[in-house]
């Protein structure tokens, strides 16, 4: 099979292509849609946070430390380094008796461009604060305070902390994980290597809580609901995520991982789906995304007409000239075609 996902055109000539794989999968286990080798282990790097962030609400840490739904969303964010989200994590901190030099995920600047063009105007440094990740790594450090260890070295694998991390994605991948398959993450945090059909597994019961204990379903949901409630908070100001939640509320859950990775769920429809573009290209992964929530959520007229954009991404040069765009493969979107799936309406 041709593994073209995504095809950038100029003109009227396909320039580039980017391959990949993608799994769809519902909450029993059974193969919706598959593309590529949806077996082979990858690196799930950030998409993956809102399974990482189960610990803090099982554990009782998000109750102990009042975590509101935009708490909460950070605790899932890759998010754009905004000035409300780098001061809803030191609001977290100080709750927890810490500041952000407890933060061991490094500091850069804001993905945000506004965020960071912000900031050099006024000659300020970025802080850990801004790091992307600092809402999740604020719930490690909750995470660590509530149970009573020491917070210093929280990101080490064998860290009691990345230890209940570690656990609850192995309960929901359902895959041992283990230091042969584990890599160092952007932020410090150990990142082990699963197959992407089983990463789709865990989002599809992640969305619906099927096959999970009662106590995990409802951590589950109260996570998908506080990232819908608050979409800001996950990514930023024109990001894909925000975006795309803020439009389906609910009916949607998706996170976007570094190097061309890209999970989520479809709750109404009981799947989950993972993909992962070779090349590691974000422009892809979007575009790969949106042809999956084009064919597996019901939508209106209205929405299918503003999720247009994300469908088909228009290219533009500097003086705004349209100069081509960005669409799914012939083949892949023939394949999705093929699925039974509802139509908008």
């Amino acid at each position: 099979m041709d593994e073209v996902l995504i095809e950038v055109s100029r003109g009227s000539l396909i320039e580039s292509r980017h391959t990949g794989s993608v799994a769809v999968m519902n909450d029993r286990g059974q193969t919706v849609f598959s593309w590529g080798d949806t077996k082979r282990a990858v690196y799930p790097r950030s998409a993956v946070k809102a399974i990482q962030a189960l610990a803090l609400v099982e554990s009782g840490a998000a109750d102990h430390f009042a975590y509101s739904n935009e708490d909460l969303a950070m605790a899932c964010a890759s998010h754009s380094g905004e000035a409300a989200h780098a001061e809803r994590a030191a609001a977290i901190l100080a709750r927890l008796g810490l500041s952000a030099a407890a933060l061991e995920c490094g500091a850069h600047w804001p993905m945000g461009e506004i965020a960071s063009r912000t900031m050099a105007r006024s000659n300020l440094e970025p802080s850990a604060l801004h790091n992307n990740c600092s809402g999740k790594h604020c719930g490690f450090l909750a995470l660590a305070v509530h149970r009573g260890y020491a917070p210093a070295g929280y990101v080490k694998a064998d860290h009691p902390v990345q230890v209940e991390v570690r656990r609850a994605l192995e309960e929901m991948v359902g895959v041992s994980l283990g230091a042969e398959i584990c890599g160092t993450d952007g932020c410090s945090i150990p990142t082990y290597a699963m197959p992407l059909d089983q990463v789709a597994i865990a989002f599809a019961r992640f969305g619906t809580g099927h096959g999970l204990s009662p106590e995990r379903g409802r951590a589950c949901e109260r996570i998908r609901k506080a990232c819908a409630v608050a979409p800001q908070m996950v990514a930023g100001t024109g990001r894909f995520c925000t975006d795309v939640m803020r439009l389906f509320g609910e009916r949607v859950f998706v996170k976007t991982g570094a190097e061309g990775v890209f999970c989520g769920a479809f709750p109404d429809r009981g799947l989950g789906f993972a993909l992962k573009i070779d090349d590691g290209a974000t422009r892809a992964s979007e575009t790969a995304a949106a042809a999956l929530i084009a064919s597996f959520v019901t939508m209106s007229d209205d929405e299918a007409g503003e999720f247009e954009r994300f469908r088909r991404p228009r290219q533009r040069n500097w003086r705004g000239i349209e100069t081509g765009g960005i669409r799914p493969g012939r083949a892949f979107e023939q394949a999705l075609s093929a699925v039974p799936h509802p139509k908008a309406g």
